[in-house]
């Protein structure tokens, strides 16, 4: 299902559930890994000193520099690289993102898996922050493959696969991440579950239960045309409307189906050039007890 996966890490704590899904998925699927650790920015002129991502601290580029952060990230990942036929490790230096989309870009990596952004505070200590960070948002906005964001620890890490939900605004622009969703769902024998939150409109007067009623068969309807000729030949799915806040009817909703993972396209109402990643899909990448794949792209599979 994945030849080349693409682990980008920040090195730290917060990106260790991040590379147990990476490498398991490596190891199912016997795929090529890549482990790829952005540590600075460049520097200006013929100056040696760059700024660490990590720190923010000035600190000398030396190739010296670079062979330690290697074997540290070789320490760090060493036990997973041993139960996987192929890795390899680069540590780099760029801005995160364009370094992350040029690997994708180069290499036709099949998926890229990140964990959750973090700060450091004025204690030193790393805090989950409470908005998807920059490079998250600028990866997902033109990334060719499936971004899988891991934020919290991954009970079945895409093994036993039983439930995948997948979170759509009934856009063209969700129509990628259907297909995605619809594969994995064929690949591990899951049960897709197609979800809609149809949201209320923000005036005095509520509306009417009849009129909601409506709301809700129009917006199923609507479902089953766009999506279930696009799944022909696969009955194991359901579909649901649910009305209310989107993100929170999202989790709410894979909390119910015990969901394994989320699938979902940040929005681009603005085009795909111009597009941020929805606040929906934010929140849910935030809030989500599992994996959450945004996917903006048709895979080349």
């Amino acid at each position: 299902m994945f030849r080349k996966i693409l682990f980008a890490t920040t090195a730290s704590p917060v990106c260790d559930e991040a590379a147990k899904v990476a490498f398991d998925l490596a190891r199912k699927y016997s795929s090529e890994i890549k482990v790829l650790h952005v540590y600075g920015l460049p520097p200006r002129g013929f100056s040696t000193e760059v700024k660490s991502i990590s720190t923010g601290d000035e600190v000398e580029a030396t190739p010296e520099y670079e062979n330690q952060l290697m074997e540290e990230l070789y320490e760090t990942y060493r036990l997973h690289m041993d139960k996987v036929s192929t890795c390899s490790i680069e540590a780099r230096l760029g801005e995160p993102h364009r370094e992350i989309l040029r690997e994708v870009r180069g290499h036709e990596t099949d998926l890229v898996v990140m964990g959750a952004h973090t700060r450091v505070d004025e204690t030193g200590s790393l805090r989950y922050r409470n908005t998807v960070g920059n490079t998250m948002q600028k990866v997902a906005k033109k990334c060719r493959a499936p971004l899988l964001v891991v934020s919290r620890p991954c009970t079945t890490c895409f093994w036993y696969f039983e439930n995948i939900i997948f979170g759509t605004d009934l856009s063209r622009t969700s129509d990628a991440a259907f297909a995605f969703a619809l594969k994995t769902a064929r690949e591990t024998g899951a049960r897709l579950y197609l979800f809609h939150a149809l949201k209320m409109s923000n005036t005095e007067v509520p509306e009417n239960q009849l009129s909601v009623e409506e709301r809700l068969a129009e917006a199923k309807e609507r479902m089953e045309q766009r999506y279930l000729p696009m799944a022909e030949g696969f009955d194991n799915l359901v579909m649901d409307v649910w009305e209310g806040t989107p993100y929170v009817e999202i989790l709410k909703y894979a909390r119910e189906r015990k969901a394994d993972l989320v699938v979902m396209s940040h929005h681009g109402r603005r085009g795909n050039e111009e597009s941020d990643m929805g606040s929906t899909v934010e929140q849910v990448v935030l809030r989500s007890a599992c994996p959450v794949a945004s996917v903006n792209y048709h895979d080349r599979l």
